[in-house]
């Protein structure tokens, strides 16, 4: 028996290639996306390790060509999550008693070959199935996914370490055990990095898990769930569902065997999820973990001390990297009085930039938005701010779906703090400025805060440092992640553990111990060596 104790040295974050012009990773990038658009795959179910077709089938499309099918994919009905639920309770034992090395030597190969042998291939098949560009591509996956695998192992070897004090004569120590049960993981379209995390984060900790990936996720998913099957997940640990949300939730929450939700996405499919949760609480074997991390209208609140430049490079990166689709994208700005004209004509210079199309091509900044249902429902935004009295298209407002789902960076210039684009979230590249009165700056604070439900991240632009520390104050519990001087969105793996509160989820900080944690089940064991042999104390001998 192998009894040492490992410690796992600080991994740092995966590098992040460049993809300049002739670069070796460029190269590879490009033939990586010739294979993927030359070849249709066929998408199983995946569960217990075996592959399942239920013969009811959708397609994978391209966003930014719509008439290219990247793949034909199986739906799970409710006989197969009901498979996926037995497979995932027949592997539980086993791997939950693995020694924690042993499942985290699986996590570092993962993360090894998404490194090596299947970086190119990942990344391109983001870029086609999601568009997204080389950098987007390059960040999210495999770089974030590859930190969330090795920060995992060493996370846990911190979790595992924390032991309570023993008193003279008695051993105390804490026992973290998986979840009485399995984890159902319900991934996000926007990031493949989340999808891993979400089953691969509970895995770490000994559990097992029901995945269903977002539908307009499902290439570079399926990627995934092959490479953790070559990496030696053993079989049952993670099942690969996709199919109508609807159908799986129904018998993923009626099941007793529900021990732990783990969720990125929109707010009302998380509360529906829960609540149909909380009517079936008296099924369960015991209360499952909720942890979600959910929607945003995240901003920017710029002071008169601000460096006009900065503030517009933050903007136009902040709102329109990945076409606006980032959980934490800047969709609010409050600017005052005296930078706007400055400001405005910044970001009107790097918008005449920014080229958009077909992520294959290097020189495009901007790709297509992810499917129709997200493109008609941004482009219903848009045309409200044309027909508004109280808003304007200062900026962009152009959308065409007749080759792929293209939305133009959008700026809406609205005289309403709560003009409906202030406070609705649209997951797109569309961002609304409000202009205040420089004498208005801890009132309009006030008014940030009070704005909207979300509270995911925020950012401040001030050289006054006075200024900084009022918008810390007024907006404590504005945002989960808050920046300083810097665009609303970023956050790197064990350096900004991720999440929001309020109507933006329960803020477990992804990418850091606290969300690792919430997937044990602690036990305390005290041990005495030398037990008493009479009830009495000494007080009772008083005369």
């Amino acid at each position: 028996m192998n009894n040492a104790i490992f410690r796992f040295p600080n991994p740092g974050n995966e590098p992040v290639k460049s993809y300049a012009p002739g670069s070796d990773e460029k190269r590879e990038l490009k033939k990586a996306l010739t294979q993927i658009c030359t070849e249709e795959w066929d998408i199983p179910l995946l569960i217990g390790g075996k592959e399942v077709r239920t013969g009811n089938t959708g397609k994978v499309v391209m966003p930014h060509d719509h008439k290219h099918v990247l793949a034909t994919y199986h739906k799970a009905g409710e006989k197969e999550v009901q498979m996926a639920i037995d497979a995932a309770m027949k592997a539980h034992r086993e791997w939950s008693e693995l020694p924690w090395v042993e499942r985290a030597s699986i996590m570092l190969r993962i993360a090894e070959l998404f490194a090596t042998k299947y970086r190119y291939l990942l990344n391109a098949s983001v870029m086609m199935g999601q568009s997204k560009s080389p950098f987007q591509a390059e960040i999210d996956a495999p770089c974030e996914l590859i930190d969330f695998l090795r920060y995992s192992t060493f996370y846990a070897g911190q979790i595992y370490a924390d032991q309570p004090y023993s008193d003279k004569g008695i051993l105390n120590r804490m026992e973290y055990r998986a979840l009485e049960g399995f984890v159902f993981s319900l991934s996000p379209f926007n990031f493949t990095s989340i999808a891993s995390n979400l089953n691969m984060g509970p895995a770490m900790m000994g559990n097992v898990a029901v995945w269903k990936p977002s539908t307009t996720a499902i290439h570079s998913n399926y990627l995934l769930m092959k490479v953790f099957q070559e990496a030696g997940l053993p079989d049952g640990v993670v099942n690969f569902i996709p199919g109508q949300g609807s159908v799986i939730g129904k018998v993923i929450t009626a099941s007793p065997d529900l021990a732990g939700f783990h969720f990125t996405g929109s707010t009302a499919t998380f509360n529906t999820l829960w609540r149909q949760m909380g009517n079936n609480l008296e099924t369960y074997k015991s209360y499952p973990k909720i942890v979600g991390e959910t929607g945003g209208k995240n901003f920017i609140f710029v002071h008169p001390s601000s460096p006009t430049l900065e503030v517009a490079t933050a903007i136009v990166r902040g709102a329109f990297e990945y076409q606006g689709q980032k959980c934490s994208a800047t969709s609010r700005a409050y600017i005052p009085k005296s930078l706007w004209k400055e400001i405005k004509e910044q970001i009107a210079a790097q918008l005449s930039e920014i080229k958009m199309g077909d992520p294959q091509d290097f020189t495009h900044f901007f790709n297509a938005v992810i499917d129709e249902t997200s493109f008609d429902n941004i482009k219903s935004y848009i045309d409200h701010a044309g027909q508004a009295n109280d808003a304007e298209i200062i900026f962009g407002g152009k959308c065409d779906k007749s080759v792929g789902y293209f939305v133009e960076p959008t700026v809406i210039l609205t005289t309403n703090p709560q003009y409906k684009s202030m406070v609705e979230e649209i997951f797109g590249p569309v961002i609304t400025v409000y202009v205040y009165d420089d004498n208005k700056y801890e009132e309009t604070l006030e008014l940030c805060d009070r704005t909207s439900p979300y509270a995911l991240t925020g950012s401040i632009f001030a050289r006054d440092r006075y200024a900084l520390q009022m918008a810390f104050d007024k907006l404590r519990y504005s945002a989960g992640n808050f920046y300083i001087n810097d665009k609303s969105t970023g956050a790197v793996i064990a350096q900004q553990p991720f999440g929001g509160s309020r109507a933006s989820g329960t803020n477990d900080k992804a990418g850091g111990p606290l969300n690792l944690t919430r997937w044990t089940n602690a036990r305390c064991i005290k041990e005495a060596f030398v037990p008493p042999t009479h009830f009495s104390y000494p007080f009772l001998g008083e005369k």
